[in-house]
């Protein structure tokens, strides 16, 4: 189970992606996982100031779910919620691309900054992302 979100620099959720299909009937567990993923913004604004990377490791976790964040220069987080603890150089890689298409489509003049990203390329790359490093 992992779910990769983006959120903006203003709090603002701006993409979300989970990599394993959930059965039907589980909205509580999609809400568990947006409440922890939010929870561990506040670790990762505190740990920013602590190290010049960008990769920030499992900056939180709650029982066997880890958190793990990536902050651009900009100050958009990626975070990813996780079951598996010893994945950290995937994740990096996996933070690294992202943050690649993440630039390709800020770029685009066409789109409007800290706005939901809804290009199904987009989406079509960042899941190909998440079977290549998280599977």
């Amino acid at each position: 189970m992992n779910v990769f979100v983006i959120v903006g620099k203003d709090d603002n959720p701006i993409y979300q992606a989970a990599f394993i299909s959930q059965p039907k009937g589980s909205t509580e567990l999609c809400h568990l996982h947006q409440f922890l993923i939010h929870a561990a913004l506040d670790c990762t604004d505190e740990q920013v100031w602590t190290t010049n990377s960008l990769f920030l490791r499992a900056v939180d976790f709650f029982h066997e779910m880890h958190t793990s964040a990536y902050v651009t220069p900009g100050h958009c987080r990626f975070m990813m919620l996780h079951d598996q603890p010893k994945i950290e150089d995937n994740l990096k890689n996996f933070f690294l691309e992202a943050h690649e298409l993440y630039l390709k489509v800020i770029l685009n003049p066409f789109y409007e900054p800290n706005t939901p990203i809804t290009s199904p390329a987009f989406d079509a790359k960042i899941r190909a992302l998440g079977k290549k490093y998280l599977s």
